[in-house]
């Protein structure tokens, strides 16, 4: 193996450069300016699901184009970085359920599908189906002890169709997963408080949404697209020193007498990276592997860590094709039997989006839920003629041409939290907390979502600052 190359001053690795292996990197350097900081991505390009693309020769995003609002974390680093003047709200956020043929409006206010108001659900649920979410029954052993997956619990208390027709598009939008194997506690923390307490499953949407309604919009977006902000997250962290490196795989991690080795390239021509602290902001298969050594039970439990692929299909039609829909878009029931899971109107959700062309136009289908790759398993040109052809059916509209698309493969991309997933993380946090130096950030930890991964990232920054702060300085450098 070659010579260790060798840094100055405390010098911290961030492996994976997602949002949470950049945000991780920002946080620590904001804690401690003088510290050099590497971030090692193994892919050509940061930021992980968030990914912009052109489409009818304009940049568009083809991951996650909305962020959540309601959680400050993200609106705060957009504006950490200098985004402040992009951030943009929904031009509509008129969303519908596509259900036994129909588009319904999605009740105004729900967590997660669970409605304010029975009377708000009626036409998506039939008249029986309301009557029976009115009659919210308890639990039959009274408050929750251990966690349960969301559709038995919800199914028990307010009834199935609650489950099958708002739940589980919502649920399947979000985490790409199946009420009836996601954790309540990890997917529905307000729900699961109430639920511990044997109390009401209506009364704290009703107060969760009236107070994000009196705070801020819900949703955010970013002019020119969500997948701007690694960029301008990566920008911000090299004006500020930090290496940033592509094509930087990540093979293994080794203790040393003063912190970490961390050992990049091929076994052939490995390339060895000191380091007085490590944040491994990796997906659940590559951080296990990693682990392995050190953290054998941490390691095991990321194992078992199922993932969801998805795709995402953006397509550039004519403007006058879809002159008359509106909305931003819709969700679909797994029990509907569609291809598509979900689709959104770029151009009606976001200004910026329906004003890039004046006679073209944005709009995006999703696919995939976990343990469903045979639907992946389709070549894109059929991915792209599915889009197109139940997205029709379900605006009421002829075909419209595709002037052209994009098909994005995500694999492996949305960790599923099972039931008892709270408890997985916390083992997992346990564990690794026993290595001095180490700490583990992204969407497997406390949220898919692009809040709880800057806020997982923040989280193992601290973990790194206070474990520098301890150290003693080299001869000649400052304290950390």
């Amino acid at each position: 193996m070659p010579h260790p190359a060798v840094t100055t001053g405390p010098h911290v690795a961030v492996v994976g450069g997602g949002v949470a292996g950049l945000t991780a990197a920002l946080d620590v350097l904001d804690a401690l300016p003088s510290a050099t900081v590497t971030v090692l991505e193994g892919a050509d390009r940061f930021g992980g699901k968030l990914r912009r693309e052109p489409v009818a020769g304009h940049r568009v995003d083809v991951g996650a184009e909305s962020l959540l609002a309601a959680r400050p974390e993200a609106v705060t680093l957009v504006e950490r970085v200098g985004g402040r003047d992009l951030l943009t709200a929904p031009a509509t956020t008129s969303a519908s359920v596509w259900s036994r043929g129909s588009l319904h409006p999605l009740p105004r206010a729900t967590l997660m599908g669970v409605p304010t108001d029975a009377e708000g659900a009626r036409g998506l649920l039939t008249d029986d189906e309301v009557e029976r979410l009115r009659d919210e029954r308890p639990w039959p052993t009274g408050g929750l002890v251990e966690d349960v997956a969301v559709g038995e619990y919800v199914g028990a208390r307010l009834g199935g169709a609650v489950v099958d027709r708002l739940v589980e598009p919502l649920l399947g939008g979000v985490y790409a997963g199946h009420a009836s194997r996601l954790s309540l506690r990890a997917t529905m923390p307000l729900l699961w408080e109430r639920a511990t307490r044997g109390a009401s499953l209506v009364e704290p949407v009703t107060a969760a949404a009236s107070v994000a309604g009196r705070q801020r919009p819900p949703f955010a977006g970013i002019v020119g697209g969500v997948g701007l902000l690694p960029d301008l997250v990566a920008e911000s962290l090299r004006t500020r020193g930090a290496r940033l490196r592509l094509g930087a795989v990540v093979r293994g991690l080794e203790r040393t007498s003063s912190g970490w080795r961390v050992v990049i390239g091929s076994a052939a021509s490995p390339e060895a990276l000191e380091a007085d602290a490590v944040v491994l902001a990796l997906p659940p298969a590559p951080a296990s592997r990693l682990l392995a050594p050190h953290a054998a039970a941490a390691a095991a439990l990321l194992a078992d860590v199922e993932t969801a692929s998805t795709a995402v299909v953006t397509l550039a039609v004519p403007r006058a094709s879809v002159a008359g829909v509106e909305g931003s878009g819709f969700l679909v029931p797994p029990v509907e039997g569609r291809t598509v899971k979900a689709a959104t109107l770029s151009f009606r959700k976001w200004a910026w989006t329906g004003s890039l062309d004046a006679d073209v136009v944005h709009l995006r289908a999703s696919f995939g839920r976990a343990r469903e790759e045979a639907v992946l398993q389709r070549d894109d040109a059929d991915l792209v003629a599915v889009a197109v052809a139940e997205l029709s059916q379900a605006f009421g509209i002829a075909p419209p041409p595709v002037v052209d698309a994009h098909v994005q493969r995500w694999g492996g991309g949305l960790p599923q939290y099972a039931v008892g997933h709270v408890d997985t993380v916390a083992a997992v946090r346990a564990d690794v907390a026993r290595l001095p130096g180490l700490e583990v950030a992204g969407a497997t930890y406390d949220g898919v979502g692009v809040p709880a991964v800057v806020a997982s990232a923040a989280r193992a920054a601290a973990g790194v600052t206070t474990h520098l702060s301890t150290l003693a300085p080299r001869p000649g450098e400052q304290p950390a």
